[in-house]
């Protein structure tokens, strides 16, 4: 799973609505292209970056390729998400700490006085 192609592929407004319809199920690109005031080939053409990303992968029915979303991937971007979020959330218990420690101090030498 490339990280970076795959949050390249969701910088893009519509993609990430291509994405969230997705979410709901599997669409052709017909149904896909119905809420959007672009081409199909347009529609196509993200669905074809979403599929390089591995965002999404899509399966013949007849003369029909319906889309759906990589659980994967999805999967993949949760996880680094999550990494950051848990380093985010150490440095901001850090900095509850120091600032708890600043006003112990400060309450401390007001004591003192």
């Amino acid at each position: 799973m490339d990280l970076n192609a795959a949050f390249s592929a969701v910088a893009d407004p519509t993609r990430r609505a291509i994405l969230a319809r997705l979410a709901h199920g599997e669409a052709t690109v017909t149904e896909l292209a119905g809420p959007f005031q672009i081409t199909q080939p347009a529609i196509s053409q993200h669905l074809k970056v979403l599929e390089d990303a591995g965002l999404i992968s899509s399966r013949v029915v007849g003369t029909k390729r319906p889309r759906r979303l990589s659980k994967s991937a999805i999967d993949a971007m949760d996880h680094w998400l999550v990494m950051l979020r848990n380093a985010l959330e150490k440095n901001y218990e850090r900095l509850d700490e120091v600032l708890a420690a600043m006003e112990q101090t400060k309450k401390t030498t007001k004591e003192m006085k």
